[in-house]
């Protein structure tokens, strides 16, 4: 396995092609491949850290790893590249380099490797800790041992059919996981309520999950078959918010191909993978390249919150909300239920804060350039208008609202113009 960071270049057709929000195969590739070689890097930097270094128990771990690989490249590559695994990677390293605080979980790499060289049909025999009675094989599933104290694991250890066993649940279609088990599926800094996961669904539930999101493929497939294929490629798991969750969705950096979703209709589902897709793609560009220089402060106006925004989630938002006046005018078109009233509303939205991303002092060249393109790809919605006057409509009722959030905030209004 590769440990060092591939140098990543991004052609300005690369680039505008991502700007635009439009699925392109060169955009997908690129995206896909800055996500493995980071995690390359940081399970490496996760290993070098350890007690012991290349010499102790997660040398052992990572050999196994090696080993399996030899056998199955493909089936290590999805376990490695589980987005719960760069969740328990960025936590274990952050807890490695602060020993004032809680002890890293070095155990989990040896669940990995577990994973691994069981998918991979590679004989061998570890040692695991279960954590209260439960040990979770990334991309599998789960064990309840019979008995508290280590186990002893083998080729032979996984069945999904004994009822000691919960398997990992797999979303029609097959590509896709439904993470209600692993540990690390939402790690990272305390999250707000609004988007903590669900605990272990029922069956009743992962049925209701199963028929929302094949109605939610199925829509995206009729109205925009390039984004259906764009969510299969770069979704590899949902993680099922829990009960009260406010958020429809939401994205967390550490865990790449993945998403927090709650149980929705299909249309909105659909929707808010169109969404949070977005934030995956921005995020990985993000890593290899420089779009600006602004810190957190946030003291921008975004007409889809109330709350002022830092630069960065100001064009990570709008990035989302083009993608979407886009879906929503391509479903208009097969005539879908309010699509132009949504696109409408979106498209206005974006327009309103574009010339201030634009015009942003802190942009660097490559920002500018790809808030250039974003720019020309809102603009080209101009080829399919709303019927009536819902676009003017919708611009006006902005306009609005960015008035009475200056009202509000008069000394960040000043950042509300464009």
């Amino acid at each position: 396995m590769t440990d060092s960071l591939t140098p990543f270049t991004v052609p300005t057709r690369t680039l505008r092609a991502l700007a635009s929000t439009e699925p392109s195969a060169e955009g997908t590739r690129l995206v896909r491949d800055i996500r493995r070689s980071k995690r390359l890097v940081l399970l490496r930097a996760v290993l070098d850290a350890a007690p012991g270094g290349r010499a102790g128990e997660a040398a052992d771990h990572w050999a196994l790893l090696e080993e399996a690989e030899r056998k199955d490249p493909g089936a290590v590559r999805d376990v490695l590249h589980y987005p719960a695994t760069g969740a328990w990677a960025e936590e274990t390293l952050r807890r490695l380099h602060d020993p004032a605080g809680p002890a890293p979980d070095l155990g989990h790499l040896g669940a990995l490797a577990a994973a691994a060289a069981t998918r991979a049909g590679v004989a061998f025999a570890t040692t695991l800790r279960p954590t209260h009675g439960r040990l979770v094989l990334p991309t599998l599933g789960l064990l309840r041992p019979p008995r508290p104290g280590p186990l002893i694991l083998t080729e032979d250890s996984w069945d999904p059919d004994d009822p000691a066993a919960l398997p990992l649940h797999t979303l029609p279609g097959g590509a896709t996981a439904l993470d209600d088990l692993d540990p690390y599926r939402a790690a990272g800094p305390a999250h707000p309520a609004a988007v903590r996961p669900a605990r272990r669904l029922t069956p009743k539930g992962h049925k209701r999950w199963d028929t929302q999101w094949s109605g939610a493929l199925t829509l995206l497939q009729r109205y925009d078959t390039l984004r259906a294929g764009e969510t299969v490629q770069l979704l590899r798991s949902v993680v099922p918010l829990g009960g009260g969750a406010r958020s429809n969705g939401a994205t967390l950096p550490a865990a790449a191909g993945s998403l927090l979703a709650r149980a929705q209709a299909p249309p909105a589902l659909a929707a808010t993978l169109v969404h949070e897709v977005q934030h995956g793609k921005l995020t990985a560009l993000a890593d290899v390249l420089t779009l600006h220089t602004a810190d957190r402060t946030p003291c921008h106006w975004a007409p889809w919150r109330t709350d002022p925004r830092p630069l960065d989630g100001l064009l990570h938002g709008a990035y989302a909300h083009l993608a979407l006046a886009g879906y929503w005018q391509r479903a208009a078109l097969y005539g879908a239920r309010g699509a132009w009233a949504q696109h409408a509303r979106l498209r206005a939205q974006v327009a309103a804060v574009l010339p201030v991303l634009r015009e942003h002092p802190r942009l660097t060249s490559a920002g500018r350039e790809f808030t250039d393109a974003m720019d020309a790809a809102e603009r080209a919605m101009d080829d399919l208008v709303p019927p009536g006057d819902q676009h003017a409509t919708a611009r006006r009722t902005v306009e609005r609202q960015r008035r009475a959030w200056c009202a509000a905030h008069p000394e960040l209004a000043p950042f509300a113009q464009g």
